[in-house]
């Protein structure tokens, strides 16, 4: 019985079968993250390769702070063949049959699930990695602000998969800047979910906030000052709703925001748990295509409107906003910061593919600037080789800086 990172070199299998070892069975606490999967067959098939001995890998299933363990436990044969998989992201019972003859130990019968694939996979992951940090930690459901727009739609559909609807409340808090789609969008969203939805608007507490510190402006013009205090009057509300109702609030920022700090302190960053944390913006198309294509707990068919696919990204908090006004395109935008978070790639190699000088610059810059923010940030699952706060910490104080050649 090789345990965990026992197989990860040759020498504890090798000295196993010196000792007798007919078959490996190695039991693992082995987190998820994209292509673990294909990461343990390698070194499985390598052990046995070495070996010659079958192999069962049995893997943890569940959720526990910023880490889903996601089984999809499998076994392989002395030749190197896979001749078992359990399911993913699910506790389950696999039985198997083993007969002996002259060569050895052969697996005779065994379940071969398939396992999940690309943005079905990452659902997965984010909905056993809320469902068990709610559960786990004692609370009875969760709220969101549901804004009308495409992250906290998708945040609301893992909440109601994860828990049932009947354990998400959805608050919509509209300002003057809050667009008629938006209002209806939300609305369709929840009504496809079966989601309890309310609706608080904020102005009130906005004109409140403009008496009061207006006169202390000293004549300055409205810049992202008002902008701020409209996302932190709802991050306010929210948190007072959480305290009154019981209810943990998720938060719903992605990677690409938080990585730039595109997002407010105290205010759209208020919440309990993240769960788009390590996930891009565009991987977030991604994973609502993919669910509004399947509906793998029975919730909801296509729970996401298509407008909220479609139309342009907006945090609704002055007049016409676009995300664009203030960023590249996500797509330019996320292909840069994967280089420099996920690859630690040097500027000139990112500006080698294809993307300007003075772009790079820019992303890399608001990335080191905002690591204050992102240590502050709610905890979320972990989906990629490198995700913020476990595994990219970064001084907040740092003179030093990349440049373009």
């Amino acid at each position: 019985m090789p345990i965990c990172e026992d197989i990860w070199a040759p020498d504890v299998c090798a000295t196993l079968k010196a000792h007798g070892a007919e078959i490996l069975v190695t039991p693992n606490g082995s987190p998820y993250r994209r292509m673990a999967d294909a990461e343990r067959t390698d070194v499985a098939r390598a052990r046995v390769a070495e070996t010659g001995l079958p192999l069962l890998y049995v893997n943890q299933v569940g959720g526990q702070d910023e880490l889903v363990f996601d089984g999809g436990s499998f076994a392989v044969s002395a030749k190197g063949g896979m001749v078992m998989r359990l399911p993913m992201f699910e506790e389950t019972l696999g039985l198997t049959d083993w007969t002996r003859d002259a060569g050895g130990w052969s697996l005779t019968k065994a379940p071969m699930a398939e396992w999940l694939t690309g943005a079905g996979e990452v659902y997965h992951a984010m909905v056993l990695g809320l469902r068990d940090y709610v559960n786990k930690s004692g609370f009875p459901g969760v709220l969101l602000g549901l804004s009308g727009g495409v992250d906290s739609a998708l945040v609301a559909v893992v909440a109601a998969d994860a828990l049932g609807p009947d354990r998400v409340r959805c608050f919509m808090l509209p300002s003057k800047y809050t667009s008629r789609d938006s209002l209806e969008d939300a609305e369709d969203c929840a009504g496809r979910l079966g989601v309890r939805l309310d609706e608080i608007a904020i102005s009130p507490a906005v004109d409140a906030f403009g008496d009061m510190l207006t006169p202390l402006y000293e004549g300055r013009a409205p810049d992202l000052t008002e902008e701020n205090i409209q996302a932190r009057i709802r991050g306010l509300s929210l948190m007072a709703l959480s305290n009154k109702l019981g209810l943990m609030l998720l938060t719903t920022g992605n990677k690409s925001e938080m990585a730039v700090g595109y997002a407010t302190l105290y205010g759209d960053m208020c919440g309990g748990y993240n769960v788009l944390k390590d996930v891009y913006k565009t991987e977030v198309y991604e994973v609502c295509a993919w669910r509004n294509a399947h509906d793998p707990f029975g919730v909801a068919q296509t729970p996401i409107p298509e407008r909220i696919l479609t139309k342009p990204p907006s945090a609704e908090l002055r007049p016409d906003q676009k995300d664009q006004d203030s960023l590249p395109e996500y797509a330019e935008l996320d292909a840069i910061l994967h280089g420099l978070v996920e690859e630690e790639a040097t500027l000139d190699d990112i500006v080698a593919r294809g993307h300007a000088p003075e772009t790079v610059e820019r992303v890399q810059r608001l990335l080191y600037n905002s690591e204050y923010k992102r240590r502050q940030a709610a905890p979320g699952v972990k989906i990629g080789p490198r995700a913020f706060g476990r595994d990219r910490r970064y001084p907040i104080v740092n003179g030093f800086r990349d440049v373009v050649s």
